[in-house]
């Protein structure tokens, strides 16, 4: 009786600072995705709409800030949503430490400079859209970190250099869409491993080279291919026309020659073909269909 007496008020205190620690911990945490999006309010030089200016207030929750949603299960920062508010400013390394984070969207604003490498700390990220926007630099090779990621969403940007070949490891991926960068060099073979890619658009580029005889060889999901407006050559790889999922395939002003193999009569659910602007020969028809690729 004794020893029940004396338990009962120790599991008490027990389970109370368990409470307290947990509570503290949540509040410690939300504390630092604050501080992390005050950063990025510090770093906005030019917010037009006043939206930040007035809504990311330290008197509200963050939950409650504009383009902000938090998870009901750990109440930190989830999803970080600015598309279109006209914003100027540069993304600080502060926001690394948004570690629940995983859905990162600030298209159509005009951030600009280079990329921090303390985003390599946000895990969580499923979906990320930094398009229409002014960053530069090369695109990071440090973006294999978000192996969650199945949407990347870069174009309308001022990246330069070539596409990393680490892009290639992140196997959820399916969206990959680079279009009107600056981007050189051959599009790496290492994109041929995304086997879960449904949409890779690649187009107004100076991207060149021959692409890799057999890069289309794992892409069974593939349905929106764009490599028009590049500087690419040589012929045509078959392992192209095992992607029979293709709605889109658009290969315009390139430097392809040679005839289009007959297997892209295999290719029957084609919506919209231009091969129109290269060196290729040959018609194919194929049903209701003709292609001419002149």
């Amino acid at each position: 009786m004794g020893n029940a007496s004396f338990l009962l008020p120790l599991m008490v205190v027990v389970l109370l600072h368990n409470f307290v620690a947990t509570l503290s911990l949540e509040s410690l945490n939300i504390t630092t995705d604050q501080l992390a999006l005050l950063a990025l309010k510090a770093h906005v030089s030019h917010d037009p709409q006043n939206l930040l200016a007035t809504n990311w207030s330290t008197t509200a929750s963050v939950c409650n800030w504009i383009g902000i949603t938090c998870g009901s299960r750990h109440h930190r920062v989830t999803a970080l949503n600015l598309s279109g508010m006209n914003l100027t400013g540069i993304i600080p390394p502060q926001l690394g430490n948004l570690s629940f984070l995983a859905w990162f969207n600030i298209q159509y604003n005009s951030f600009h400079g280079v990329l921090p490498t303390e985003l390599t700390n946000l895990r969580r990220l499923k979906y990320v859209n930094f398009a229409n926007n002014s960053f530069n630099g090369e695109i990071p090779s440090w973006f294999d970190s978000f192996t969650q990621l199945q949407s990347l969403f870069l174009h309308t940007n001022n990246f330069s250099g070539a596409i990393p070949t680490s892009l290639g490891s992140l196997s959820k991926l399916e969206e990959l869409v680079l279009y009107k960068n600056d981007l050189k060099g051959q599009i790496p073979i290492a994109i041929g491993n995304l086997s879960n890619l449904k949409s890779l658009y690649l187009n107004d580029n100076q991207l060149s080279g021959h692409l890799p005889f057999a890069i289309f060889d794992h892409l069974p999901k593939l349905r929106h291919l764009d490599l028009g407006f590049n500087y690419l050559s040589g012929r045509l790889p078959t392992s192209l026309f095992k992607c029979q999922n293709l709605e889109t395939l658009i290969l315009k002003a390139n430097s392809f020659k040679g005839s289009v193999p007959l297997q892209i009569g295999n290719l029957t659910r084609l919506k919209w073909l231009y091969f129109n602007g290269n060196n290729l020969t040959g018609e194919s028809v194929d049903g209701n269909r003709e292609f001419d690729f002149a």
